[in-house]
């Protein structure tokens, strides 16, 4: 009896450890910033951090434009945006989910390019101002569980209707523990959230950069 306790103590030991040291793995796979590096320096959100999912919808077709602007899929971010996202997604990563990204910086050539498709500032910021996106300091994302399945956030990103409203209440308690749970943490790492869209995200430390039109390179 004695060796039957020792054996299930063991057991529930190893458990715990390799629970543990599973969930530490994942989250240290972000890389260390050097502190060399300027704040403002556009990076690839990719060189930091490997937890992320990506979907960039605007490197196809299926986003509401129905056009393809941009000729490939990069993650590009000032580093103190990315900063704050790897924090945030750290978070995320301890409760079982992570962040997928949508969008992230936006060349301003970009922005005039979905200006000419869709010239209506309800949808599409009007370029001669910018937007944060051309500023590097905006994500669009949701989260996704173990599994790579979004949570259920009520619409499809860009939906432009009030159901995408944070402040739209007619909604299952489902979909708002989920926007909930994306928003609270968002705003505890340094973003602000944009009231019609519950997938744009702003740093707030970014509202008065520049505006932007620095490319990439593709592969």
């Amino acid at each position: 009896m004695i060796i039957t306790l020792k054996k299930i103590s063991l057991i529930l030991f190893l458990v715990v450890f390799l629970s543990c040291k599973s969930q530490i793995t994942a989250i240290s796979t972000s890389k260390e910033i050097p502190s060399s590096i300027g704040d403002t320096t556009f990076v690839n959100l990719k060189d930091y951090s490997s937890d992320f999912v990506y979907d960039m919808k605007y490197a196809t077709d299926d986003n509401f434009l129905k056009a393809k602007v941009y000729d490939c899929a990069e993650c590009y971010l000032r580093l103190k945006t990315v900063r704050a996202l790897v924090v945030a997604n750290q978070e995320f990563i301890k409760k079982g989910y992570r962040i997928k990204l949508f969008d992230c910086y936006r060349p301003l050539d970009i922005q005039k390019k979905m200006w000419e498709i869709v010239p209506n500032p309800e949808y599409v910021a009007d370029p001669a101002k910018g937007s944060i996106h051309n500023r590097g300091g905006a994500v669009d994302i949701t989260l996704v569980n173990k599994r790579g399945r979004e949570l259920d956030m009520g619409t499809k990103f860009d939906f432009f209707g009030i159901e995408a409203s944070h402040a739209y209440e007619n909604l299952s308690q489902k979909v708002k523990d989920n926007r909930m749970l994306l928003k609270s943490i968002m705003l505890e790492n340094g973003f602000n959230s944009f009231d019609s869209e519950w997938w744009h995200y702003n740093l707030k430390s970014a509202l008065m950069d520049v505006v932007s039109n620095e490319k990439w390179k593709c592969n």
